[in-house]
Protein backbone atom coordinates (compact mmCIF):
# COMPACT_ATOMS: atom_id res chain seq x y z
CA UNK A 1 0.00 0.00 0.00
CA UNK A 2 2.88 2.36 0.82
CA UNK A 3 6.20 1.88 -0.97
CA UNK A 4 9.13 4.21 -0.30
CA UNK A 5 12.50 3.79 -1.98
CA UNK A 6 15.70 5.78 -1.42
CA UNK A 7 13.87 8.70 0.20
CA UNK A 8 16.04 11.69 1.01
CA UNK A 9 15.12 15.14 2.29
CA UNK A 10 17.60 17.89 3.20
CA UNK A 11 16.80 21.30 4.67
CA UNK A 12 19.16 24.13 3.80
CA UNK A 13 19.71 27.46 5.51
CA UNK A 14 22.41 30.09 5.86
CA UNK A 15 23.92 28.09 8.70
CA UNK A 16 24.27 24.96 6.60
CA UNK A 17 22.16 21.92 5.76
CA UNK A 18 20.47 19.18 7.76
CA UNK A 19 19.52 15.86 6.21
CA UNK A 20 16.26 14.90 7.91
CA UNK A 21 15.64 11.70 5.92
CA UNK A 22 18.66 9.89 4.53
CA UNK A 23 17.98 7.10 2.02
CA UNK A 24 14.99 5.44 3.70
CA UNK A 25 13.25 2.39 2.21
CA UNK A 26 9.84 1.40 3.57
CA UNK A 27 7.10 -1.08 2.72
CA UNK A 28 3.73 -0.96 4.47
CA UNK A 29 1.39 -3.73 3.36
CA UNK A 30 -2.33 -3.24 2.87
CA UNK A 31 -4.19 -3.36 6.18
CA UNK A 32 -1.00 -3.15 8.26
CA UNK A 33 -0.36 -0.86 11.21
CA UNK A 34 3.24 0.26 10.86
CA UNK A 35 4.95 2.33 13.55
CA UNK A 36 8.07 4.46 13.11
CA UNK A 37 9.70 4.86 16.50
CA UNK A 38 12.31 7.46 17.32
CA UNK A 39 13.21 10.45 19.44
CA UNK A 40 12.69 14.08 18.51
CA UNK A 41 14.84 15.07 15.53
CA UNK A 42 15.11 11.52 14.17
CA UNK A 43 13.32 12.51 10.94
CA UNK A 44 9.98 10.82 11.64
CA UNK A 45 7.71 13.78 10.91
CA UNK A 46 9.55 14.65 7.70
CA UNK A 47 9.20 11.05 6.55
CA UNK A 48 5.46 11.10 7.23
CA UNK A 49 4.95 14.42 5.45
CA UNK A 50 6.78 13.10 2.42
CA UNK A 51 4.19 10.34 2.06
CA UNK A 52 1.43 12.81 1.17
CA UNK A 53 3.87 15.28 -0.37
CA UNK A 54 3.40 18.00 2.22
CA UNK A 55 7.18 17.88 1.96
CA UNK A 56 8.74 17.24 -1.44
CA UNK A 57 11.69 14.82 -1.16
CA UNK A 58 14.99 15.69 -2.81
CA UNK A 59 15.44 12.10 -4.01
CA UNK A 60 13.63 8.78 -3.98
CA UNK A 61 10.11 7.66 -4.80
CA UNK A 62 6.86 7.38 -2.85
CA UNK A 63 3.99 5.16 -3.99
CA UNK A 64 0.64 5.02 -2.23
CA UNK A 65 -1.84 2.45 -3.51
CA UNK A 66 0.37 1.95 -6.56
CA UNK A 67 0.31 5.65 -7.45
CA UNK A 68 3.61 7.48 -7.83
CA UNK A 69 3.15 10.51 -5.57
CA UNK A 70 6.43 12.24 -6.41
CA UNK A 71 5.51 12.61 -10.08
CA UNK A 72 2.06 14.17 -9.60
CA UNK A 73 1.28 17.75 -10.55
CA UNK A 74 -0.55 20.03 -8.11
CA UNK A 75 -4.12 19.21 -9.22
CA UNK A 76 -3.41 15.47 -9.43
CA UNK A 77 -1.77 15.56 -6.02
CA UNK A 78 -4.77 17.31 -4.50
CA UNK A 79 -7.03 14.50 -5.73
CA UNK A 80 -4.59 11.80 -4.59
CA UNK A 81 -4.52 13.24 -1.07
CA UNK A 82 -8.23 12.49 -0.71
CA UNK A 83 -7.18 8.86 -0.36
CA UNK A 84 -4.76 9.67 2.47
CA UNK A 85 -6.12 10.82 5.83
CA UNK A 86 -3.92 12.48 8.46
CA UNK A 87 -4.29 13.08 12.19
CA UNK A 88 -2.10 15.47 14.15
CA UNK A 89 -0.53 15.74 17.58
CA UNK A 90 -2.34 18.97 18.46
CA UNK A 91 -5.60 18.14 16.64
CA UNK A 92 -5.50 21.08 14.14
CA UNK A 93 -9.23 21.77 14.54
CA UNK A 94 -10.94 24.97 13.40
CA UNK A 95 -11.99 26.74 16.62
CA UNK A 96 -14.77 28.68 14.88
CA UNK A 97 -16.47 25.51 13.63
CA UNK A 98 -18.50 22.96 15.52
CA UNK A 99 -17.56 19.28 15.68
CA UNK A 100 -19.84 18.61 12.71
CA UNK A 101 -18.41 21.62 10.88
CA UNK A 102 -14.84 20.42 11.35
CA UNK A 103 -15.65 16.99 9.95
CA UNK A 104 -17.72 18.45 7.12
CA UNK A 105 -14.84 20.71 6.11
CA UNK A 106 -12.93 17.75 4.68
CA UNK A 107 -15.96 16.90 2.54
CA UNK A 108 -16.41 20.48 1.39
CA UNK A 109 -12.87 20.34 0.00
CA UNK A 110 -13.81 17.31 -2.11
CA UNK A 111 -16.97 19.04 -3.39
CA UNK A 112 -19.43 16.60 -1.80
CA UNK A 113 -23.11 17.75 -1.96
CA UNK A 114 -24.67 19.15 1.23
CA UNK A 115 -26.98 16.18 1.86
CA UNK A 116 -24.11 13.74 1.40
CA UNK A 117 -21.95 15.73 3.80
CA UNK A 118 -24.62 15.72 6.48
CA UNK A 119 -25.17 11.96 6.26
CA UNK A 120 -21.45 11.21 6.22
CA UNK A 121 -20.75 13.46 9.22
CA UNK A 122 -23.42 11.68 11.27
CA UNK A 123 -21.98 8.31 10.25
CA UNK A 124 -18.44 9.32 11.20
CA UNK A 125 -19.38 10.82 14.56
CA UNK A 126 -21.09 7.57 15.47
CA UNK A 127 -18.05 5.64 14.29
CA UNK A 128 -15.67 7.54 16.59
CA UNK A 129 -18.04 7.68 19.55
CA UNK A 130 -19.09 11.33 19.38
CA UNK A 131 -22.81 11.03 18.68
CA UNK A 132 -24.51 13.90 20.52
CA UNK A 133 -21.49 16.23 20.30
CA UNK A 134 -22.07 17.48 16.75
CA UNK A 135 -22.92 21.03 17.86
CA UNK A 136 -20.10 21.40 20.40
CA UNK A 137 -17.08 23.59 19.68
CA UNK A 138 -13.46 22.43 20.14
CA UNK A 139 -13.06 24.55 23.29
CA UNK A 140 -15.82 22.49 24.89
CA UNK A 141 -14.11 19.16 24.26
CA UNK A 142 -11.54 17.11 26.13
CA UNK A 143 -8.24 16.22 24.46
CA UNK A 144 -9.47 12.74 23.65
CA UNK A 145 -12.68 14.08 22.12
CA UNK A 146 -10.71 16.56 20.00
CA UNK A 147 -8.57 13.75 18.65
CA UNK A 148 -11.69 11.73 17.84
CA UNK A 149 -12.93 14.70 15.80
CA UNK A 150 -9.54 14.75 14.06
CA UNK A 151 -9.86 11.06 13.26
CA UNK A 152 -13.40 11.49 11.94
CA UNK A 153 -12.27 14.36 9.72
CA UNK A 154 -9.34 12.31 8.42
CA UNK A 155 -11.73 9.50 7.46
CA UNK A 156 -14.32 11.74 5.81
CA UNK A 157 -13.24 11.09 2.22
CA UNK A 158 -13.01 7.31 2.83
CA UNK A 159 -9.21 7.06 2.58
CA UNK A 160 -7.44 3.73 2.41
CA UNK A 161 -4.39 5.11 4.24
CA UNK A 162 -4.24 6.97 7.55
CA UNK A 163 -1.12 8.86 8.65
CA UNK A 164 -0.75 9.56 12.36
CA UNK A 165 1.67 12.27 13.49
CA UNK A 166 2.28 11.64 17.23
CA UNK A 167 -1.49 11.48 17.63
CA UNK A 168 -1.42 10.44 21.30
CA UNK A 169 1.61 12.28 22.68
CA UNK A 170 -0.50 15.20 24.00
CA UNK A 171 -2.92 12.86 25.81
CA UNK A 172 -2.92 11.28 29.25
CA UNK A 173 -2.35 7.49 29.50
CA UNK A 174 -6.02 6.53 29.86
CA UNK A 175 -7.08 8.69 26.92
CA UNK A 176 -4.13 7.42 24.89
CA UNK A 177 -5.34 3.87 25.45
CA UNK A 178 -8.86 4.72 24.27
CA UNK A 179 -7.55 6.40 21.09
CA UNK A 180 -5.28 3.43 20.34
CA UNK A 181 -8.22 1.05 20.78
CA UNK A 182 -10.21 3.19 18.35
CA UNK A 183 -7.42 3.17 15.75
CA UNK A 184 -7.03 -0.59 16.03
CA UNK A 185 -10.79 -1.03 15.68
CA UNK A 186 -10.84 1.19 12.58
CA UNK A 187 -7.94 -0.76 11.12
CA UNK A 188 -9.82 -4.02 11.52
CA UNK A 189 -13.31 -2.82 10.56
CA UNK A 190 -12.36 -0.63 7.60
CA UNK A 191 -9.23 -2.46 6.41
CA UNK A 192 -7.41 0.82 6.98
CA UNK A 193 -3.65 0.92 6.43
CA UNK A 194 -2.05 3.01 9.19
CA UNK A 195 1.42 4.54 9.20
CA UNK A 196 2.16 6.25 12.48
CA UNK A 197 5.13 7.96 14.03
CA UNK A 198 5.73 8.00 17.76
CA UNK A 199 8.37 8.20 20.45
CA UNK A 200 6.24 6.05 22.77
CA UNK A 201 6.98 2.33 22.95
CA UNK A 202 3.48 1.81 24.37
CA UNK A 203 1.96 2.83 21.05
CA UNK A 204 4.04 0.29 19.12
CA UNK A 205 3.27 -2.41 21.66
CA UNK A 206 -0.49 -1.79 21.62
CA UNK A 207 -1.36 -1.59 17.92
CA UNK A 208 1.56 -2.08 15.53
CA UNK A 209 2.05 -5.21 13.43
CA UNK A 210 5.35 -3.91 12.00
CA UNK A 211 7.76 -1.19 13.06
CA UNK A 212 10.99 0.62 12.34
CA UNK A 213 13.44 2.31 14.68
CA UNK A 214 14.63 5.62 13.21
CA UNK A 215 17.73 7.57 14.17
CA UNK A 216 19.50 10.47 12.42
CA UNK A 217 17.27 10.17 9.36
CA UNK A 218 17.83 6.44 8.85
CA UNK A 219 16.17 3.20 9.83
CA UNK A 220 18.28 1.29 12.34
CA UNK A 221 16.00 -1.74 11.97
CA UNK A 222 12.68 -2.44 10.30
CA UNK A 223 10.26 -5.32 9.85
CA UNK A 224 7.41 -7.32 11.34
CA UNK A 225 7.30 -7.15 15.14
CA UNK A 226 7.37 -10.95 15.41
CA UNK A 227 10.56 -11.08 13.31
CA UNK A 228 12.28 -8.22 15.11
CA UNK A 229 11.60 -9.83 18.48
CA UNK A 230 13.72 -12.78 17.40
CA UNK A 231 16.49 -10.79 15.72
CA UNK A 232 19.76 -10.94 17.68
CA UNK A 233 20.60 -7.53 19.15
CA UNK A 234 17.25 -5.98 18.18
CA UNK A 235 16.75 -2.58 19.82
CA UNK A 236 13.00 -2.93 19.45
CA UNK A 237 12.95 -6.31 21.22
CA UNK A 238 15.10 -4.91 24.00
CA UNK A 239 12.81 -1.91 24.50
CA UNK A 240 9.55 -3.84 24.14
CA UNK A 241 10.66 -6.46 26.62
CA UNK A 242 13.43 -5.05 28.82
CA UNK A 243 15.27 -7.78 30.70
CA UNK A 244 16.60 -6.62 34.06
CA UNK A 245 18.17 -9.93 35.11
CA UNK A 246 21.96 -10.37 35.33
CA UNK A 247 23.81 -11.06 32.08
CA UNK A 248 26.28 -13.39 33.77
CA UNK A 249 26.02 -15.95 36.59
CA UNK A 250 28.99 -17.86 38.00
CA UNK A 251 28.99 -21.48 36.88
CA UNK A 252 26.08 -21.02 34.47
CA UNK A 253 25.30 -20.25 30.82
CA UNK A 254 23.00 -17.22 30.53
CA UNK A 255 20.87 -16.87 27.38
CA UNK A 256 17.81 -14.91 26.26
CA UNK A 257 14.77 -16.72 24.89
CA UNK A 258 12.14 -14.99 22.72
CA UNK A 259 8.74 -16.50 21.87
CA UNK A 260 5.80 -15.27 19.82
CA UNK A 261 2.46 -16.56 18.59
CA UNK A 262 1.10 -19.87 19.94
CA UNK A 263 4.50 -20.85 21.35
CA UNK A 264 4.25 -17.95 23.82
CA UNK A 265 1.84 -20.11 25.81
CA UNK A 266 3.78 -23.35 25.40
CA UNK A 267 5.87 -24.72 28.30
CA UNK A 268 9.20 -24.38 26.46
CA UNK A 269 11.24 -23.72 29.59
CA UNK A 270 9.62 -26.65 31.41
CA UNK A 271 10.29 -28.91 28.42
CA UNK A 272 13.90 -27.75 28.37
CA UNK A 273 14.32 -28.58 32.05
CA UNK A 274 12.71 -32.04 31.71
CA UNK A 275 14.49 -33.06 28.52
CA UNK A 276 17.97 -32.16 29.74
CA UNK A 277 17.44 -32.66 33.48
CA UNK A 278 18.57 -29.08 34.00
CA UNK A 279 17.81 -26.78 36.93
CA UNK A 280 16.82 -23.85 34.73
CA UNK A 281 16.70 -20.50 36.51
CA UNK A 282 14.52 -17.68 35.12
CA UNK A 283 16.40 -14.45 35.80
CA UNK A 284 13.81 -12.09 34.32
CA UNK A 285 11.23 -11.62 31.60
CA UNK A 286 7.55 -11.47 30.79
CA UNK A 287 4.83 -12.50 28.33
CA UNK A 288 2.47 -9.86 26.94
CA UNK A 289 -0.20 -9.46 24.31
CA UNK A 290 0.88 -7.21 21.44
CA UNK A 291 -1.46 -5.95 18.72
CA UNK A 292 -0.73 -8.85 16.41
CA UNK A 293 0.28 -11.67 18.72
CA UNK A 294 1.27 -12.94 22.12
CA UNK A 295 4.99 -12.57 22.71
CA UNK A 296 7.54 -12.75 25.46
CA UNK A 297 11.20 -12.83 26.42
CA UNK A 298 13.03 -14.52 29.26
CA UNK A 299 16.61 -14.49 30.45
CA UNK A 300 17.50 -17.91 31.78
CA UNK A 301 20.53 -19.53 33.36
CA UNK A 302 21.53 -23.14 32.59
CA UNK A 303 23.96 -24.82 35.03
CA UNK A 304 27.40 -25.35 33.55
CA UNK A 305 29.33 -23.83 30.66
CA UNK A 306 28.37 -23.53 26.98
CA UNK A 307 29.88 -26.92 26.09
CA UNK A 308 27.98 -28.58 28.94
CA UNK A 309 24.76 -27.12 27.54
CA UNK A 310 25.52 -27.69 23.87
CA UNK A 311 22.50 -29.96 23.30
CA UNK A 312 20.17 -27.73 25.30
CA UNK A 313 21.24 -24.67 23.31
CA UNK A 314 20.79 -26.59 20.07
CA UNK A 315 17.28 -27.49 21.19
CA UNK A 316 16.49 -23.78 21.68
CA UNK A 317 17.99 -22.92 18.29
CA UNK A 318 15.94 -25.59 16.56
CA UNK A 319 12.81 -24.19 18.17
CA UNK A 320 13.85 -20.77 16.84
CA UNK A 321 13.62 -19.07 20.23
CA UNK A 322 17.25 -18.39 21.11
CA UNK A 323 17.82 -14.64 20.86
Amino acid sequence: MIEISGLRKTYRSRKGSVTAVDGVDLHVGEGAVFGVLGQSGAGKSTLLRCVNMLERPDAGTVRVGGQEMTSLRRKQLRIARHGIGMIHQHFALLSSRTVAGNVAFALEVTGAPRAERKARVAELLELVGLTGRADAYPAQLSGGQKQRVGIARALAARPKVLLSDEATSALDPETTDSILRLLLDLNRRLGLTILLITHEMTVVKRICTSAAVMRDGRFVESGAIADLLRAPGSELARDLFPLDGPTAVDGATVVDVTVSGPEADEPIIAELARRFAADVRILGGSVETLAATRAGRWRIALPGGAEDNREALEFLRERGVLS
